[in-house]
This record gives structure tokens, sequence and C-alpha cells, in this order.
């Protein structure tokens, strides 16, 4: 994240309908982490979720000036996924290519350097299937379990940043949950031994 942390500090904090301030260096730090990983999951490539996320906060700090909502999370979310949406779209047009397995979250306990080997490879094996599940998924389906599932915002913040009412966020998170959940019972190859046994 250097390049969005070089163009941060000039600029001046901005102010919500309530008073609220807010400063953009601020903001960067505290949701980075969680606008990169949401950019993992909805794009399944970590060089384009660092691209991704480094181009959203590129747009998010040419319209702090404008921002005078109330949620600054969800607004910054928002444009992370407006902008893994436009290379989703990009991708379509050109040749796919092989998908290389994220990273582990380095805030993962599972996956922490404190974990069994076993507990490691299983985290790795699972994530990896949840990923490829999520592939499978519509964008807006996608985005609302990355958002509440896996980020754990609520409704009323995955409402916000996907703009449309909790009605339909429900609705999508639901409908995503659903096929993703029939993904895994017809590929539990992709699933950890412990996890292929009919529940």
């Amino acid at each position: 994240m250097t390049q969005t942390h070089s163009i941060t500090h000039s600029l001046l904090p901005v102010f919500d309908k309530s008073g609220q301030e807010y400063c953009f260096n601020c903001a960067v730090e505290e949701h980075q982490t969680r606008a990169y990983n949401l950019a993992s999951y909805m794009l399944g490539d970590w060089a384009l979720a660092e691209d991704a996320t480094q181009e959203a906060f590129l747009s998010a700090f040419r319209a702090f000036k404008g921002f005078r909502g109330q949620n600054l999370a969800a607004w910054l979310m928002r444009i992370v996924a407006n902008t893994c949406r436009d290379m989703l779209r990009a991708k379509k047009s050109r040749p796919s290519q092989p998908l290389d397995s994220l990273p582990s979250d380095p805030e993962d306990p599972v996956a922490s350097s404190t974990a069994s080997p076993e507990s490691q490879t299983l985290s790795s094996e699972l994530r990896e299937a949840i990923h490829k599940g999520l592939e499978t998924l519509a964008e807006d389906q996608r985005l609302a379990i990355v958002l509440i599932d896996i980020e754990g915002f609520s409704y009323e913040e995955a409402s916000q940043t996907m703009d449309t009412s909790l009605g339909t966020v429900k609705s999508r998170l639901s409908r995503g949950r659903a096929a993703l959940r029939d993904y895994l019972r017809t590929q539990r190859e992709l699933l950890p031994p412990s996890f292929r046994q009919e529940r």
C-alpha cells in the first residue's frame, strides 16, 4: 500500500452529516486489510486483488472531499466492490488463466505459525475449495457472502456497500449460500477429508 500511503498526508479531514471528522490516511490504515480481503475473494487472484485495492483507494482519494455519508467503511468497500466488478468484466473479455492459490490471511488464527501443520493444511484446502465455489457464483451473490459471512458486515452495512435494499441483500445472500453449498456437495474432492462425510 506504499503508493496509497504516499498520497494521503496532504489531504485535509472531511466531515460526515453528523459532524464526525474523518482523515483519509486513517481510513486507509483502518480498512486496507478488509479491502484487500474483499478484493481477494471477489477476484480469486492475489495480484489482481492488490491492484484493485490500490485503484479503489486512489478512486476514494479523489472522491474523499465529497464524502458526506454516515458509514465510511461501507463507502470505501462499495468503491472496492465496484473496482472488482470492472476487473471481472475485463477478465471475461480476455482468455482465462488458471488461478494461483491465494496466500493465507496473516491474521487467520488457524493459519498462524502456532497452528499445527495438519491444521494449516486443512485450513488451506478448505479456503481453496471455498474460493473455487465463490468463483461459480453471480457477482452480487459472491459479494453478499464475502461481506456478511467472511468480512462480518451487518446486513445494514452490506446494504450500504451494495447500494441496495436489505431485502435484496438477504435474497442474494440466501441464493448465494445455497449455490455455494450445492457446489461444495458436488465437489467433495476439493474438501479436506473431515468435510467430505455426510452431515
